[in-house]
């Protein structure tokens, strides 16, 4: 069965972004995006990149790991107001919100319905493992059918922001099962979901 995997960049004290939640890689953002933290994402993610990206890095690779990407709206539309519907085109392309009345691009599809069940419903399809973007919101809301965590953890501190994940108490466990320590300091750490951990019933808020 296909998995749900939260493949998120994260700063060395938790957080995805700064209180304000815009993109922290944009021009004012403050993540730093050394060389070779760019070379590993477009060798082992091509995926990942977003369009504008992968055209100015030449990345035309599929990508082996992800066939669809799950965001929610506030994330999303950081790219709108950058200009940008679609960020992914080369993949299957859902955004949960319940305020969005329409799609801004064809190719993005609107999903106002319970995250847990199109997530359950998505791991029984057929295909590549599904990649959860973000942000907090949605993760929290998907916490309990997340079955691997990819982090990508930069090598900065920011003090306080948007948190991994938004929602109750609820701890869980994870085995590490990858890692990439790369010179810059940025490292990219993989964990799956302990086998003794489920996904029925909700999440404590």
């Amino acid at each position: 069965m296909r998995k749900l995997v939260y493949y998120i960049a994260l700063s060395l004290d938790g957080f995805i972004a700064g209180p304000g939640g815009a993109d922290p890689t944009g021009p004012d953002g403050f993540w730093p995006l050394p060389a070779d933290y760019i070379g590993h994402i477009a060798a082992h993610y091509p995926e990942t990149l977003p369009a504008p990206a992968r055209a100015a890095l030449s990345v035309t690779a599929e990508g082996t790991h992800f066939d669809t990407v799950l965001e929610g709206r506030r994330s999303y539309e950081i790219g709108l107001k950058a200009g940008i519907t679609d960020a992914y085109p080369h993949l299957r392309h859902l955004v949960f919100s319940r305020t969005l009345a329409e799609s801004p691009d064809p190719a993005v599809e609107l999903v106002a319905t319970d995250p847990v069940e199109t997530a359950r419903e998505l791991k029984r399809q057929d295909g590549k493992d599904i990649w959860l973007l973000g942000g907090a919101e949605l993760a929290g809301a998907l916490y309990r059918e997340i079955d691997r965590l990819i982090l990508k953890v930069g090598a900065l501190t920011i003090g306080t922001g948007i948190p991994l994940f938004s929602g109750g108490f609820d701890p869980r466990a994870w085995k590490l099962t990858d890692h990439t320590v790369l010179d810059s300091g940025a490292a990219f750490f993989t964990y799956d979901r302990a086998a003794d951990q489920g996904s029925s019933g909700p999440r404590p808020e």
